[in-house]
């Protein structure tokens, strides 16, 4: 999980938008904090192929300039807002071009805030999500998965 502290809330406290095409704003912000996304994409899988190589075993075989060749204009392919009292987070499903294979295309879901007022100057980079899941009854996560499918829903995360 990686994570920016300061900005912490929670599902119940913001109601996000429908998920939508990325508007020009939402192009403008992912794209000023785009070297942070793709460091902490290269970190994040570094840090669980120490712990758990499965979470970006769709990444196998990749170097980590492969896997992050994606860029703002072309691959940011959804995104949904929620205005909080510092701003607006901004969730956007980010395609990988170097990931398709037999669970269809890859994406990532990452989580940015966009403070109110000062253009794109003060945006920052939150975190990417992770996902832990089909527990068993010792709530042991059973799937581990950061690179999304297609159909995998852009929801709120917290990570």
């Amino acid at each position: 999980m990686i994570e920016n502290q300061k900005l912490c809330t929670s599902a119940d406290q913001v109601s996000l938008t429908a998920p939508h095409a990325p508007h020009a704003r939402a192009v403008e912000a992912f794209n000023f904090v785009l070297p942070e996304i793709k460091h902490a994409v290269i970190a994040s899988r570094h840090d669980w192929d120490v712990h758990e190589p499965k979470m970006w075993s769709r990444a196998a075989g990749l170097s980590d300039e492969k896997l992050t060749t994606f860029t703002i204009e072309d691959d940011l392919v959804e995104i949904r807002t929620g205005v909080v009292s510092y701003g607006t987070i901004i969730f956007g499903k980010i395609r990988l071009p170097a990931v398709n294979d037999e669970l269809g295309e890859g994406f990532i879901h990452v989580r940015i805030h966009d403070p109110p007022d000062k253009g794109e100057e003060d945006v920052m980079f939150h975190s990417i999500f992770t996902m832990e899941g089909k527990r068993d009854a010792d709530g042991h996560p059973h799937l581990w998965r950061a690179i999304q499918v297609k159909a995998e829903p852009l929801e709120f995360f917290n990570e």
